[in-house]
């Protein structure tokens, strides 16, 4: 009976021993935690991630060791490892006043926009106009996600929304009036973008809506003072100095097209961002224009280097590279100014056997009347006069163009033109071209024009 009692005393003991333990771990281990929460607190990053690193080690699935280290993380700008943190604290948290969802998801919306995953951020702040139903700024972030993906439809009506919510939210109305800009409601576009600059005149992003609004319109001039406002705005600083070198490029300001290009190029960290291949592609047709090839082919392998099928880049380079083996055509491209008329009316008199009679020089193009050798005697041959146009325009001939060399023959009582383009033509242009008085010269036939020039 004694031997009996004792047993049961023994087994009471170790009972307690292990309550005793449990309890000390129980109460021990979210000190533990806490004590991550409180050295970051105390600014003290690096020990707050080794003592989650030893919590973690013993306890690889104690979510608030996971979602404190995140915090670590993030509080020392080490924003991939805090969203590998916060992705784990996703898979198996137990949301509760230890753990806010609302303002977890939306760290993690934030973090997924930032490593460029909209997918991903979407899915959050989805959940947060759920969970968070009154906060406006979860139904904007909606609709700039969906608006990004190509989808204006479904982000107007987020957009409306975040107003519903907040009739001040200036971004959700500056966004709204783009949109509503591109389904081609002016009135209501501008209206909802004056609006946003009225509530905040100091929210310099919505000045980047402006301008895109009023470059639409083709108002270039005031298109580039509202990029130019909207240089204030970090966020939207790169994408307000492309667009406004993309202004001064429309207007054919090509010099400080050219100035913002570069700029916006120099002032990004990430050579590899979407603005700053587009600034290089825009840098690259500005230099085109000015027929300035060898820089134009520089900015197109940059180009390359980070994305090898960009736009028209592979093929840009391609025709280039073709050019850089003729001399004669490389001459035509890149010769400016009077070594251009030269080199047009060395083409007209030995290339095409004519007579240069007046040559003019315009807008990076060429024009020559001519009559056949031997006509010596000009009042005589008046109705024999010829039209000839040199073009070095980056993309083949149009119509219009076609049709505008026909009606300065007429202006000019010329008998017969002459179009000769490095680009080629477009088929409506050689359609019109048909019996007509004119003569269209692509690209292989004026290098054999130019050959024959000694060009």
């Amino acid at each position: 009976m004694a031997s009996f009692q004792l047993i049961i005393i023994a087994v009471l003991v170790l009972g307690i021993g292990f309550l005793a333990v449990f309890i000390i771990k129980s109460i021990a281990v979210p000190k533990r935690v806490e004590g991550i929460q409180k050295l970051i607190k105390q600014g003290k990053y690096i020990q707050a991630i080794k003592l989650g690193k030893t919590i973690l080690a013993k306890e690889p699935h104690n979510y608030m060791a996971h979602y404190y280290m995140g915090k670590a993380y993030l509080a020392d700008s080490r924003n991939e490892l805090a969203l590998m943190e916060y992705k784990i604290v996703n898979q198996t948290a137990i949301f509760d006043t230890n753990l806010p969802e609302v303002s977890f998801r939306k760290e993690l919306a934030s973090l997924y926009n930032k490593f460029k995953q909209p997918n991903e951020a979407l899915k959050e702040y989805l959940l947060l106009t759920k969970q968070d139903a009154k906060n406006a700024d979860n139904f904007y972030n909606c609709g700039l996600i969906y608006d990004q993906q190509g989808h204006p439809e479904v982000a107007l009506g987020f957009y409306q929304k975040a107003i519903v919510l907040n009739k001040k939210h200036t971004k959700a109305h500056a966004a709204l009036g783009l949109v509503l800009f591109h389904m081609k409601q002016m009135n209501e576009a501008k209206r909802e973008i004056d609006l946003a600059i009225q509530l905040s005149p100091q929210t310099y992003s919505n000045y980047y809506y402006l301008g895109k609004i009023l470059k639409g319109n083709k108002q270039y001039a005031e298109a580039c003072k509202a990029f130019e406002k909207a240089f204030r705005d970090q966020e939207y600083r790169l994408k307000s100095i492309l667009e406004r070198g993309t202004c001064y490029m429309m207007g054919n300001s090509l010099d400080n097209a050219i100035a913002d290009f570069d700029r916006a190029i120099n002032s990004s960290k990430d050579q590899t961002v979407r603005e700053v291949l587009f600034a290089r592609y825009f840098l690259a047709a500005c230099y085109e224009k000015q027929h300035k090839i060898e820089k134009s082919i520089d900015q197109w392998k940059a180009i390359t280097a980070v994305n090898k099928n960009f736009r028209d880049v592979p093929a840009k380079l391609k025709e280039y590279e073709d050019l850089q083996a003729n001399d004669g055509m490389k001459d035509y491209l890149t010769s400016a100014g009077a070594e251009f008329k030269d080199l047009c009316k060395q083409v007209v008199e030995t290339g095409l056997g004519l007579s240069a009679q007046q040559i003019d020089y315009k807008n990076e193009y060429c024009q020559i009347t001519a009559i056949e050798k031997g006509s010596d005697d000009w009042r005589n041959v008046r109705k024999q006069l010829i039209l000839i146009w040199f073009r070095r325009d980056a993309n083949p001939m149009e119509d219009s163009t076609v049709r505008q060399l026909q009606d300065k023959m007429k202006e000019l009582n010329c008998t017969k033109g002459v179009l000769c383009s490095s680009s080629g033509f477009t088929r409506p242009a050689l359609k019109f071209a048909e019996n007509r008085p004119l003569e269209l010269i692509g690209k292989e036939k004026l290098e054999l024009v130019l050959s024959k020039a000694g060009v």
